[in-house]
């Protein structure tokens, strides 16, 4: 381990020790809340999650709202997204993606404590859901969903690895959601277990069919990992005739489509490609654009929701 990531090790121990001491202290909500988070840095299905787990319990009839930070915000006010037709800049672009899926409110504010209490002032809801809320310790939570990856256990901290905490952080999980396929989740299973004593999950992110696959688009991506959308594509059979990558999260200008335009028409494209969370990043739609939605598929899901509602009390 290098010395810039040996600090962060020894920063994140302290922090470590000061939540269990109580020198650091927890703020609780009336209403229960249950967490969906990961060890890394960047995309590992977390929004494609909290989606398919939004669904599966208002499935079952529960009235839920989610707690996000937001990232990229043009302001740090809190801000509420409920339907996915709000400005991207005032509320981020996972938590305006996750309204329009979810069809329930998503309050955004970086203290997820007064946006749950404002929450519940708005809309009652019977639960909270915490986007991205593992390292988030400042508010209790009745039950830590956390998604691992193949290459989690093997990384290292930041700055040299990808890593926010080792993976012996796994012991505070209520579950652990592998995210990968049957063989490898087979293979990690005795590791995980020598980690924690949650419940182990698996997981497996899912590119819905396109009605029709473009034979020559521009692919373009803001995201953290731009190879998995790179991957994705050669999965559903799509040929890319240029890329161009944006940084994570990034609020996509008139100027960057005009850019993407001149050089489809270098390239002869014949439309473009992207995923959803850069969908709702554009400021205007561009001509003949295909959008890849991503599902995480959760065979266990009424397993995971039954033992969610024992915690909560619901």
């Amino acid at each position: 381990m290098d010395l810039a990531s040996g600090i962060f090790g020894r920063l994140v121990r302290a922090r470590d020790r000061a939540y269990a001491n109580g020198r650091l202290g927890v703020a609780h909500l009336p209403r229960p809340v249950v967490s969906i988070g990961n060890l890394r840095v960047g995309g590992s299905g977390k929004t494609p999650t909290v989606i398919a787990l939004g669904q599966a319990l208002q499935q079952q009839g529960l009235r839920l709202d989610v707690l996000s930070r937001g990232y990229r915000r043009a302001s740090s006010k809190l801000a509420i997204a409920e339907t996915g037709d709000e400005d991207v800049t005032q509320v981020g672009d996972e938590p305006k993606l996750i309204a329009a899926r979810l069809g329930a409110p998503v309050l955004v504010h970086p203290d997820r404590f007064r946006a749950g209490l404002e929450g519940e002032r708005r809309f009652q809801p019977q639960l909270h859901l915490l986007d991205d809320g593992f390292q988030h310790r400042q508010l209790y939570r009745n039950f830590d969903l956390v998604l691992v990856a193949p290459g989690d256990l093997e990384d290292r901290l930041l700055p040299a690895g990808r890593l926010r905490e080792l993976p012996r952080a796994l012991a505070r999980a209520h579950a652990v959601l592998w995210v990968g396929d049957e063989a490898s989740f087979a293979a990690a299973q005795p590791q995980l277990a020598a980690l924690t004593q949650a419940k182990l999950l698996r997981g497996e992110k899912r590119a819905q069919p396109l009605d029709e696959i473009p034979s020559r688009p521009v692919a373009f991506c803001g995201l953290a990992r731009p190879e998995s959308f790179w991957e994705t594509l050669a999965e559903l059979g799509v040929v890319p005739v240029a890329r161009q990558t944006f940084r994570d999260h990034h609020h996509y200008s008139l100027r960057d489509l005009a850019r993407l335009r001149a050089r489809a028409q270098a390239a002869g494209a014949d439309g473009f490609i992207t995923t959803a969370k850069d969908a709702v990043n554009l400021p205007t739609p561009l001509p003949h654009l295909r959008v890849v939605e991503i599902a995480m598929h959760i065979p266990a899901i009424q397993e995971l929701t039954a033992i969610i509602r024992e915690a909560c009390g619901l």
